[in-house]
């Protein structure tokens, strides 16, 4: 039977994203950019818990140390374990009027890396950062529009990533590259907003498999369960036309479906 994408969380979300797998709590991390909320889903019974932030919330990592590294819209801030902010860490690096923080994930050695987006689209502004242990920001990877689709290889010596209006990994020009993520094989797993899919490349970039989402906007893919074989899926409901959600009624939940190969346990920050 061809696995397929069910809702395990019709929470009906702004934006959704940034799903990350806590392998000692088994409970999925999340959040709505737009609400803006960091949010705990425990798949066992069902309950997701909202902790409001102050400002747009574009991606998070969890800490070796508990709580959370979180980049907001004015800068990456720390978290203690109920979401709740303890100190700034770095500022913003750009005009918060027009850009904020958007994908994001924390590498092997500990690191997060945190891209922006020029949320006027009028050029390719923003930028892909790095924020190490000792909470320096350093700009990595410049002349971007929307930073996306970021994800590490299982060895850590290739990083991807996706500027997402540039659809540089796609040959559909309705696909937009979104959030992903990569399995134990080094596969790289992408969503594609506005095409209600997902989508197994291979290292080389060669499409070996894709799944239909009931929702035309996923954002971002994660590995998780016991096993790290669910796939979890955010979605996003804003923007929608009345037809589509109709269509979609479950859009803005979270997805999930079973899969063959694993994923791989999501490092934490190590500041």
């Amino acid at each position: 039977m061809t696995p397929a994408f069910e809702c395990v969380l019709d929470v009906k979300a702004s934006l959704g994203e940034c799903p990350v797998w806590s392998v000692n709590e088994r409970v999925l991390y999340w959040i709505d950019i737009r609400a803006p909320s960091l949010n705990r889903f425990d798949p066992s019974t069902g309950g997701n818990t909202v902790w409001s932030m102050p400002a747009s919330i574009g991606c998070f990592g969890l800490r070796r140390g508990g709580g959370f590294i979180a980049a907001l819209r004015d800068g990456c801030w720390l978290l203690d374990r109920n979401g709740g902010l303890e100190r700034k860490v770095a500022e913003a690096p750009y005009d918060t009027a027009s850009h904020r923080f958007n994908d994001g994930r924390v590498d092997a050695r500990g690191r997060l890396w945190a891209g922006s987006m020029n949320e006027r689209r009028d050029g390719a502004s923003a930028k892909l950062y790095r924020l190490d242990a000792a909470f320096k920001l350093t700009a990595m990877i410049p002349g971007i529009t929307i930073s996306n689709g970021l994800a590490f290889s299982p060895d850590g010596r290739t990083l991807y990533h996706a500027d997402t209006p540039t659809r540089t990994i796609i040959a559909d020009e309705m696909e937009r590259p979104d959030g992903a993520a990569v399995d134990r094989e080094g596969c790289y797993w992408i969503t594609f907003y506005h095409a209600g899919k997902v989508a197994r490349l291979s290292s080389r970039g060669e499409r070996l498999a894709e799944y239909a989402v009931p929702a035309m906007c996923p954002t971002m893919c994660a590995f998780g369960g016991p096993d790290l074989k669910t796939l979890y899926v955010t979605t996003a409901r804003q923007h929608r036309e009345a037809e589509e959600l109709e269509r979609f009624p479950q859009s803005g939940g979270i997805f999930a479906m079973r899969v063959a190969v694993p994923g791989l346990p999501e490092p934490k920050f190590a500041g």
